[in-house]
């Protein structure tokens, strides 16, 4: 068993929206700090959602900024959002938080050069990407994944989406992926549990594509308030993910509102223990791990893995 110190010294959340997402309640940055500092987090990561595709120009390529919604791609508002960290992170710093600057981007191929302009032009710490759209529609909304699913088949779906994903990594903008079958999310209830295989034979390549990268993959908690008995990704998906050669895991509540911020977070830890494995943190893109000690404690550290 880990001791309560070791346990502590990991416990951050990675996956943060304040009030800049417009999908999020509107909790500001500095209300998620004090919340975290409740719950015992030692750092956390905020990462407004960013999407570029012109074909949703008009359905959420926003962020909410100055008491209305903002072109994201209208980057002023940047500004406002790095201020308001570098705030938190003076403010909070000194009674044990660290605070970093992410930013959640929507990847879809043909987006590249749009996410390089914002990456070349801002000091993040810490880039998710993530695939919430299949042929422009989202799969992340219970409303419109509805539409894209009774569009394709299961077969269709699963080609689309790790295409989307293949490029995504092929592209090196992004330190980590989010929620990488987020497709279980609401297509479990129209395709049924077979969604549950697709990614055999299909995540191997990209995986172990991502850890030539040295990019990292997320355990993101929200598919447990969600219902589904899994994080996202399963634990098969972990697995491989190890076996892959993936050594950097980001842990996040995907919160957006105060009650979800750190939830499952130290069931995630205890996960990546039995692999050997700890979350990381990130510094100016730089991955490192978030444990004094060294990772895990669990059977394949034993092991020397």
């Amino acid at each position: 068993m880990k001791d309560a110190k070791t346990t502590e010294a990991v416990r951050t959340d990675y996956h943060v929206h304040p009030d800049y997402s417009i999908d999020a309640i509107p909790v500001k940055i500095r209300e998620y700090c004090c919340q975290a500092i409740e719950l015992r987090l030692k750092e956390v990561c905020f990462t407004t959602h960013f999407e570029l595709d012109p074909v949703r120009r008009q359905v959420n390529n926003f962020v909410f900024f100055n008491g209305r919604k903002h072109p994201a791609d209208n980057l002023v508002w940047l500004d406002s959002y790095f201020k308001e960290i570098e705030d938190a992170r003076l403010e909070f710093r000194d009674i044990g938080l660290e605070v970093k600057a992410g930013i959640e981007i929507g990847y879809a191929p043909g987006l590249e050069r749009g996410i390089e302009s914002v990456l070349e032009a801002y000091p993040f710490d810490f880039v998710l990407g993530a695939i919430h759209c299949l042929d422009h529609i989202s799969i992340s909304s219970k409303q419109e994944s509805a539409r894209c699913f009774a569009n394709h088949s299961l077969h269709e779906m699963r080609e689309r989406y790790f295409h989307a994903l293949r490029e995504a990594v092929q592209t090196g903008l992004f330190d980590c992926i989010a929620h990488v079958d987020l497709y279980r999310r609401y297509g479990l209830e129209h395709y049924g549990p077979e969604i549950l295989t697709i990614h055999r034979g299909v995540i191997e390549p990209v995986l172990e594509k991502m850890a030539r990268r040295g990019m990292g993959l997320e355990i993101n908690t929200s598919s447990l308030r969600r219902g589904i008995e899994e994080f996202h990704p399963s634990r098969e998906i972990v697995s491989l993910a190890v076996e892959a050669g993936i050594t950097v895991f980001t842990v996040g509540s995907d919160a957006h509102r105060l009650g979800e911020l750190g939830e499952h977070i130290d069931e995630v830890l205890a996960l990546l223990d039995e692999f050997g494995l700890c979350n990381h943190i990130f510094t100016k893109r730089q991955a490192i791990p978030g444990i004094e000690n060294g990772c895990g404690t669990g059977r394949q550290a034993a092991a020397g893995r």
